[in-house]
């Protein structure tokens, strides 16, 4: 492939790059990962309520990694209040995988911000082999592909395996009893899923830019050497 049309593919996986640890960043401070409704079962059992009259004990949720609010209705009318996580809620919920969360969140974004620069490194400079080649360049793509995946699978198992919006309805509520009516993922939450795409995009567009798979080379290089051995044998 021409000098010119590589430079240009690298551009391109740079700038997508660039373009995810931008949203990545974007969505780690917003609150827009889970957005549902609460119904207060307490409530809606003690007047047994039902079809109309249940709309009046459902309320909603809304929360990032962070912080988030949230109305409470039990039949007189809504009482929205904000929550944050840190250090607030820090004892109910599953801290560990709520941590690791944005704990990749941070990796994500600082591979993802070191292989655009590797990639613009690429386009218009003189690189040398390792990390600073090909290799490399794999490497960084396969490792924010990998966190990527990691980050949707640990929240999403915190939200619907450990009933993270159920445990946040709850907390310091003495006498009701608050149960997910409805919750679905939210833009942040795609966007984590829209770079996972991206970043395993750029590792087709270095295949395509004519560079092979590190394993593909090492294979090569195998037969090459047994080839080599066999010759000398005779």
């Amino acid at each position: 492939m021409p000098a010119q049309q590589k430079k240009v593919i690298f551009c391109i996986a740079g700038v997508l790059s660039f373009a995810c640890a931008l949203g990545i960043a974007a969505a780690v401070g917003t609150q827009l990962w889970i957005k549902g409704t609460i119904l207060c079962k307490t409530g809606a059992l003690l007047v047994n309520a039902t079809g109309p009259e249940l709309e009046k004990f459902i309320g909603e949720i809304q929360y990032g990694l962070f912080y988030g609010e949230r109305v409470r209705q039990c039949g007189l009318g809504g009482r929205p209040f904000r929550f944050s996580f840190f250090p607030d809620l820090l004892k109910i919920i599953p801290a560990s995988i709520h941590v690791s969360v944005i704990l990749f969140c941070t990796v994500l974004i600082v591979f993802a911000l070191v292989g655009t620069g590797f990639f613009m490194y690429n386009a218009f400079g003189n690189p040398y082999e390792t990390l600073h080649g090909p290799v490399g360049l794999y490497l960084w793509s396969f490792i924010s592909c990998s966190c990527s995946c990691l980050i949707m699978i640990l929240f999403s198992s915190e939200v619907k395996i450990h009933h993270l919006s159920e445990k946040i309805a709850n907390y310091k509520e003495g006498s009701f009893i608050f149960k997910t009516h409805y919750e679905q993922f939210q833009d942040s939450f795609w966007i984590i899923l829209v770079c996972s795409l991206v970043h395993f995009l750029n590792v087709l567009l270095i295949r395509l830019a004519g560079f092979e798979f590190p394993f593909s080379k090492s294979k090569e290089s195998e037969t090459t050497t047994t080839t080599g051995a066999v010759d000398l044998m005779y």
